[in-house]
């Protein structure tokens, strides 16, 4: 794959090597591959080394061209893409120029799809939330950990308003290695399901609710204040945080196990 950057990094090595590069382009490249500077933003290319994973665009308060210019960057060392919080025109715009391409509209989310068959994804993480308003952040987070090469479970309106449709799924939820939990409201699903489980519970407080819930605050302190052990909960509506948290022990999981 000619963007996988450790192949880039093996391809300078060997032409410096064979002499078919000068010392100077190479430090140049080097240098390049650390973090590049397009003036309005400064990609960080070397982050795909320190994490397997490239540098996330945060769509909002960007505009499409600069998107698209720090994407296209980005794709010259990676193989994925990752856009979050984003709209249909910067979608179109961008897809003028970058094959492969997907907007999943319920997350506003633009990406590039693995090309990986489910069987070869690591399964492991479920994500869950408490209601139909709460799928676009629950969506972030399945997107974000499946970019992470992650086989995503996701069961969706499974609130304890209704406690036995959270109950029906205690099996599947048992067999996760990570259970992403999103909810507004009182935000009481997170230590609800912790309470049934043996795995970590990433709590995600949703900004879905009446008046009293402060825009996400009341779920929030719910979750950071839950008496079941082994919640820990991200921001409001952080989706991709916690997608990119479940990845990273799921990660962890799957190489203890091949160990």
């Amino acid at each position: 794959m000619k963007n996988d950057i450790n192949k880039i990094v093996e391809e300078l090595l060997n032409s410096f090597r064979e002499g078919r590069i000068s010392k100077e382009d190479a430090i140049l490249k080097v240098k390049e591959l650390y973090f590049e500077d397009i003036g309005f933003a400064k990609i960080d290319h070397h982050r795909l080394l320190r994490r397997d994973f490239p540098e996330v665009i945060y769509g909002d308060g960007k505009t499409p061209d600069q998107i698209l210019e720090i994407a296209k960057k980005i794709l010259k060392y990676s193989p994925v893409l990752l856009v979050t919080r984003t709209n249909m025109e910067t979608y179109g715009l961008l897809k003028k120029d970058i094959e492969n391409l997907e907007f999943n509209e319920t997350s506003s989310i633009i990406y590039t799809p693995l090309g990986i068959p489910d069987d070869k994804l690591s399964e492991g993480i479920t994500v869950i939330c408490a209601g139909t308003s709460d799928i676009s952040v629950a969506e972030e987070a399945a997107v974000t950990s499946y970019l992470m090469k992650n086989k995503v479970a996701k069961v969706y309106d499974i609130g304890i308003a209704g406690i036995h449709r959270l109950t029906s799924y205690k099996d599947e939820l048992n067999r996760s290695n990570v259970i992403i939990a999103v909810a507004g409201m009182e935000g009481a699903l997170p230590g609800v399901v912790s309470s049934m489980v043996n795995c970590p519970v990433i709590g995600v407080p949703t900004s879905k609710g009446y008046g009293s819930s402060f825009k996400g605050l009341s779920p929030l302190l719910t979750m950071l204040n839950s008496c079941s052990p082994g919640v820990v909960v991200v921001n409001i509506d952080n989706g991709f945080g916690a997608g990119y948290a479940a990845g990273i022990i799921n990660r962890a999981i799957k190489r203890e196990e091949t160990d």
